[in-house]
């Protein structure tokens, strides 16, 4: 038997945090997606002081210090204030949910974009948009964020820039200079009509429910798959963590070594780096069995979590062929969309679901003994 998850409609943020089985979640969104090495080193200061010590990268390019404290949030809100990362107001800080894809260049159009959009949605006429409503900026020379969660995308399409709605592969061309501006009208098309239910309301089901989009979305596109793996690129060093979570320790180094893009992969870039670092906890090796597993935080770090999740992911990650998700509850909040395998927590143990999502149909429940001591149950 299953117990249906609390829903709560919005995603945590700094100005509002989200309590969680080890204290508050206080999510800090990066500007641009990046964390100058003087913002990394002091955030990671600021989770040890105020925090457990423990830091989450998000599939939204976010930056989660975990186990704060109540009566620590105000000194943490004021140091997080102090390094340019505190919006103006929960507002503010909801609407700012951009993901930007973190191989730009200075010949690309990507952070000039992202800058004019994080401005409009700060202004006091930005469209009022559900908590998890969400944008990518993906404007690079090759697209990357396909399949990364966001309701309006703003991308390239062959030699131009193309604004699509998420659940729609028609695509309207856009320049630089009015991208921002297109995609903020989008988001007031979404709203007029009818996109918002009770305060939620994502662009995907709008589409679903066949209402036709707004004229000049005439450009047929096609989605493009991207697999991030840890190693070398043009901009520097990507690396990996185990279920995206590192210590501040972990975080404090790597700061030593340049300023760090947040990708919604749960992996880190740093910037010029020319070799990988040997660090504890740091995943460099593109063949980690670690990378095909994802797993939230589970029991009894959250409380809507049935059963502990981590364990259990580590130990079938060298038995898999394709990527696994593990979800503590049916909400499926480390990994929304489907995946070839999940497993979901239920009161009995965990429900096994092929190509689809934490809350789907599953085909069988097994125990998290059985799991581990037979991991081909998974493949039969």
């Amino acid at each position: 038997m299953t117990e249906a998850p609390l829903v709560q409609g919005w995603c945590p943020g700094a100005l509002r945090p989200m309590l969680s089985g080890d204290g508050y979640v206080v999510r800090v969104r990066p500007r641009l997606g990046r964390l100058s090495a003087d913002q990394a080193a002091g955030v990671a200061a600021l989770a040890l002081a105020h925090g457990n010590g423990l830091i989450d990268l998000s599939a939204r390019a976010n930056v989660q210090l975990r186990g704060v404290r109540a009566d620590s949030h105000a000194p943490l809100i004021a140091g997080l204030r102090a390094l340019g990362l505190i919006d103006d107001s929960v507002a503010q800080e909801s609407r700012r949910n951009i993901v930007v894809q973190p191989f730009w260049g200075d010949s690309d159009p990507t952070l000039a974009i992202a800058a004019d959009l994080t401005a409009a949605l700060a202004a006091p006429d930005a469209p009022d948009l559900p908590g998890k409503f969400g944008f990518a900026v993906d404007c690079g020379l090759r697209r990357v964020l396909d399949g990364t969660a966001a309701d309006i995308r703003l991308a390239r399409q062959g030699d131009q820039l193309v604004l699509r709605a998420e659940g729609s592969l028609r695509a309207k061309v856009v320049s630089p200079d009015t991208a921002a501006a297109e995609a903020l009208a989008l988001a007031r098309w979404f709203l007029a009509m009818g996109g918002v239910a009770q305060g939620r309301g994502r662009m995907a089901a709008l589409m679903a429910r066949g209402v036709a989009l707004p004229e000049g979305f005439t450009l047929e596109t096609s989605a493009q798959a991207y697999n991030a793996a840890p190693g070398a690129c043009a901009q520097g060093q990507l690396v990996g963590f185990e279920f995206g979570q590192m210590q501040v320790e972990t975080l404090a180094a790597l700061s030593r070594l340049g300023a760090l893009r947040v990708t919604p992969w749960r992996m880190l870039l740093i910037e010029g780096a020319t070799q990988a670092p040997a660090l504890p906890g740091v995943i460099t090796d593109p063949a980690s069995p670690l990378l095909r597993v994802i797993a939230c935080t589970g029991a009894p770090g959250c409380t809507q979590a049935l059963q502990p999740t981590r364990a259990l992911a580590r130990a079938l990650a060298p038995h898999l062929s394709a990527p696994l998700h593990v979800s503590g509850c049916a909400k499926g909040c480390a990994h929304p969309g489907p995946a070839p395998l999940t497993l979901t927590a239920t009161v009995e143990g965990f429900a096994l679901i092929r190509d689809g999502t934490a809350a789907d149909m599953p085909l069988s429940t097994h125990s998290m003994a059985d799991l581990i001591a037979r991991p081909d149950i998974l493949t039969e």
